[in-house]
């Protein structure tokens, strides 16, 4: 399951992801995985959601992100979800096109390896495509 909290900037798209990574924690047995852009969110995720500073491993490009989700899950397989914040200002000058296919790639590894993935984004969900949209919740 891929999931997309979308809204431009101010609209409570982090508080609703550090909302969702505490519901997580106390519903879901396995691992739960946030990853942030800095380390702003330290004292706002609980201690046992693994907090990941996407800045400690430059990451770049989308393809970089698919192998840091992939290593992190080959490095743990009991990870029932992962939350990422972000998105679009982890990956620099990432194109809709490029957002639609992660989102894919992201849906196609979610159901082969039984993880949910919730991503938040800066953007107008009134202006992205149909193959973001059917990600927004």
């Amino acid at each position: 399951m891929v999931q997309v909290i979308m809204g431009l900037k101010g609209s409570g798209k982090t508080k609703r992801l550090v909302e969702m990574v505490s519901t997580a924690l106390e519903t879901e047995s396995g691992s739960i995985v946030c990853i942030e852009k800095d380390k702003k969110l330290t004292y706002d995720i609980p201690y046992q959601a693994r907090l990941i500073f996407a800045s400690d491993y430059s990451i770049g490009t989308v393809e970089f992100f698919k192998g840091l989700l992939s290593g992190l899950h080959a490095g743990n397989y009991d990870i029932t979800h992962v939350f990422i914040d972000n998105f679009v200002k982890m990956v620099k000058n990432v194109s809709e096109a490029e957002i639609a296919d992660f989102l894919a790639w992201l849906n196609a590894f979610s159901e082969k390896e039984n993880v949910s993935f919730t991503v938040s984004m800066t953007l107008d969900p009134e202006t992205v495509s149909e193959e973001i949209k059917k990600y927004v919740i």
